[in-house]
C-alpha cells in the first residue's frame, strides 16, 4: 500500500456537490490528523480541463482529464448525477464517464461509487455477480437495469470483491463510505478523530440501515395504519402483539394483518420488533443504561430477547453495538 494514497473523484456536468466535496473533506481532515504527513492526495478528473457545472450550479475545476489520470491512482471515487423525471429520480448513465471509469478500474486498487454513481459501475460491468447498494429512490432503476446485480437497497454502504469495489448510498451517507475507507487505510482511531471534526452525529458502519424504521416504510393509504404506527412508536413497552392490536383496531387478527402487511410492506410482528429494536439502539447510543434496562424501555423484555433481536437483525451483540456507536461518556 503506498504511503500517500492517490484518490481521484470523477466529476462530470450534473454531478451531485455534496457527492464530490464530501468526500474530499474527509480525505482532508485525515491528513491534518496524521502530524504533517498527508497520506491522501485528492485530485479532481473531469471529461475535459477547467470548470464542470455541478447539480446545485457550482461549478469545481478539474485538476486533470480523465485521459490524463493514466494508471497512477489508488483509490477512484465515482460520485453520481441525477434528472428528475415525472416518476422521481432517475439516475443519469454518461457513456463517457462509464467508459472511463472501465478503462481505469484494472488499474486501481479500490473503486468506490458514492450515491447514484453506482449506476455508472454497474454499467461498467464492475458489479456483476456481486451485492451493490445506492440510493434508495434509485435501487428500482439499477436493479431493473442490471439484473446480475444484487441491489440492496438498505445499507449505508456495501463492501464487495474483498474490499476492491465499494458502493454508498445518497447524499451524507457519502461521509460514512469515506471514514470506512480512512478507517482501512490509517485505523479506526483516525476515522473516528476525522468523525469528532465533522461532528457527526455517530460514525455508522455499513450494515447499518439508510431510515429509521418510521421513514422506511412508506406512507399508509389508511390514516388509521398510520396512526396506529405513531401509537406504536410511543408505547413500545405495551402489548404489542397483533392480537392486541387488532383488537385495538377493531378488526379480526387475520383482516388486520393482511391490511397492515399491504399498507406498510411488513407483518405485524417484524413490524413492531424493528421498532423496538431501532429504540434499543437509540438507547446504547446515547445512554448508559444497563442492557435490562434498555430492554424493558424498548418493549423487549429482557436481556436473553435483546441478545437475541440483535443477533438476528444486526448480526452483532448489543454490548459491542454500544462500544462502537456510543456517542457519550461510557
Amino acid at each position: 500500500m503506498p504511503l500517500t494514497h492517490r484518490v481521484v473523484i470523477a466529476v462530470f456536468p450534473g454531478v451531485d456537490l455534496l457527492d464530490v466535496t464530501g468526500p474530499a473533506e474527509v480525505f482532508a481532515l485525515a491528513n491534518r490528523e496524521t502530524d504533517g504527513h498527508d497520506p491522501y492526495q485528492v485530485q479532481l478528473a473531469g471529461p475535459v480541463a477547467g470548470a464542470v457545472r455541478t447539480s446545485a450550479g457550482v461549478r469545481l475545476l478539474t485538476d486533470l482529464t480523465f485521459d490524463e489520470v493514466g494508471d497512477r491512482a489508488d483509490t477512484l471515487v465515482v460520485p453520481g448525477a441525477a434528472d428528475m423525471t415525472d416518476e422521481g429520480p432517475t439516475a443519469r448513465v454518461d457513456p463517457e464517464v462509464v467508459a472511463w471509469v472501465k478503462a481505469t478500474a484494472p488499474h486501481v486498487r479500490r473503486v468506490a461509487s458514492v450515491c447514484v454513481g453506482a449506476h455508472l459501475l454497474a454499467a461498467a460491468g464492475l458489479l456483476d455477480g456481486r451485492t451493490a447498494t445506492t440510493h434508495w429512490s434509485t435501487a428500482a432503476q439499477l436493479a431493473a437495469d442490471h439484473p446480475a446485480v444484487t441491489v440492496d437497497p438498505d445499507p449505508i454502504f456495501v463492501r464487495a470483491d474483498h474490499g476492491r469495489l465499494w458502493t454508498g448510498a445518497g447524499i451524507s451517507a457519502c461521509l460514512d463510505l469515506s471514514l470506512a475507507l480512512v478507517a482501512e487505510d490509517l485505523g479506526e482511531e483516525t476515522a473516528l478523530a476525522v468523525a469528532r471534526q465533522l461532528v457527526m452525529f455517530l460514525k455508522r458502519q455499513g450494515g447499518q440501515s439508510q431510515f429509521s424504521v418510521p421513514l422506511s416504510r412508506p406512507a399508509a393509504s389508511r390514516r388509521d395504519i398510520d396512526e396506529l404506527r405513531s401509537w406504536i412508536a410511543g408505547h413500545l413497552d405495551a402489548d404489542l402483539s397483533a392480537r392486541a392490536l387488532a383488537a385495538r383496531m377493531r378488526l379480526s387478527e387475520r383482516h388486520f394483518a393482511r391490511v397492515f402487511t399491504r399498507e406498510t410492506g411488513a407483518g405485524p410482528a417484524a413490524y413492531v420488533e424493528a421498532a423496538r429494536i431501532e429504540a434499543a439502539r437509540r438507547l446504547l447510543e446515547s445512554t448508559d443504561h444497563a442492557l435490562g434496562q434498555v430492554a424493558a424501555a424498548a418493549g423487549l423484555g429482557s436481556t436473553e430477547t435483546l441478545h437475541r433481536a440483535f443477533r438476528r437483525q444486526l448480526a452483532t451483540t448489543p454490548s459491542a453495538y454500544r462500544r462502537r456507536f456510543r456517542t457519550g461518556p461510557a
